[in-house]
């Protein structure tokens, strides 16, 4: 007798950035390697696609500096929700305190900008 696992693993991420070409970029780098990218411009739209969704990300790769909604206020919005709280946020950042940051907001890490494919993949990686 055969087992067939019926779970396929998730492999949807949420990219939440305001500049259009790391947007880009990002999607672009997971569509190569068999992830499909949902993506928002700040905090509201993030929200607003994660309630809408059938099917939820197995990460958010999240921006903190942001209009109309930052990565900030983000995480505190995310957490409030008990649907989405327990997706894994990692942030993307160029501040040089990155790792203070996300032990502040709780996150599950952080990648610093400009990001690294290889660092990118295998964070990704770790949920998906």
């Amino acid at each position: 007798m055969s087992v067939t696992k019926t779970d396929a693993p998730n492999r949807l991420v949420l990219v939440v950035d305001d500049n259009l070409e790391l947007r880009e970029v990002l999607e672009s780098i997971l569509q190569a390697n068999s992830y499909q990218a949902m993506l928002a411009t700040n905090g509201v739209e993030a929200l607003a696609l994660l309630r809408g969704a059938q099917k939820l990300p197995c990460v958010i790769l999240l921006d903190l500096m942001m209009p109309v909604m930052d990565g900030r206020q983000f995480c505190v919005e995310q957490q409030r929700d008990p649907r989405l709280s327990a997706i894994p946020v990692v942030i993307l950042t160029a501040d040089g305190h990155a790792d203070d940051k996300a032990a502040t907001l709780g996150v599950a890490g952080y990648l610093a900008k400009p990001v690294d494919m290889d660092a990118l993949l295998s964070t990704v990686g770790a949920y998906g």
